[in-house]
């Protein structure tokens, strides 16, 4: 409970302060961070397990809501990589991968990189990507660049899963002035197609706030 509480006081404290990359009031709900986690090998899994090894990347972890639903799905060798923007966020994410038994436990197959997505290198790198960047208060121009570099990372038959809070476009642009609701017309079109063109899966969670979509691709 401590530790919930903190998590959340943290969070609330960052959306107040960057807002545009945070993009919610609070961290996703555990049932949320299942629904993100869905398609990470579980260890008991025909995916998982000490025979394979897979690398997931997670990217905006914030406080490590979701963190802990792909963690607890980790199979023996898989290594996990969060990339995290916030620098509150990243101490806050360290120390409890020193502190909690249960991240301890992957600390040694585990690596933070503070850093914007398109900063990390290579190609074709992880088998999973679940991404909490809230792609729905940037800029056309940025989401664009963020998906980029999701599609370069990701491996060939790889996942790449995000949300967006259900409705958000539609009901700011009913209070949105020009310019906002070109910006939003341009990130419906963007991840419309992209849901078009890649979507395999998707889940609505209704014990989040905002309720969330929650959209499962491949590129392949």
């Amino acid at each position: 409970m401590r530790q919930l509480i903190s998590n959340y006081g943290l969070f609330l404290r960052e959306f107040r302060r960057t807002f545009h990359t945070t993009g919610a009031i609070l961290p996703s709900s555990p049932r949320l961070g299942r629904a993100l986690a869905r398609f990470v090998p579980d260890a008991t899994s025909n995916g998982g397990g000490s025979d394979s090894q897979r690398r997931i990347l997670e990217a905006g972890p914030g406080t490590g809501a979701v963190t802990n639903q792909i963690v607890a799905r980790l199979g023996e060798r898989d290594r996990l990589e969060l990339v995290e923007l916030n620098d509150r966020f990243v101490a806050h994410l360290r120390e409890r991968f020193t502190r909690e038994p249960a991240l301890a436990a992957v600390a040694s197959r585990m690596e933070i990189h503070h850093a914007p997505i398109q900063d990390l290198p290579g190609t074709a790198q992880y088998d999973v990507i679940v991404s909490g960047l809230p792609l729905n208060n940037f800029s056309v121009e940025l989401a664009e660049s963020i998906l980029t570099s999701y599609k370069r990372l990701l491996k060939s038959g790889g996942t790449l899963s995000f949300f967006e809070y259900v409705a958000v476009r539609p009901m700011r642009t009913i209070a949105s002035g020009q310019k906002e609701r070109r910006r939003l017309r341009g990130l419906t079109e963007l991840l419309g197609s992209l849901c078009r063109q890649h979507e395999f899966a998707r889940q609505m969670v209704l014990t989040n706030v905002p309720p969330a979509w929650v959209h499962h691709l491949r590129f392949e």
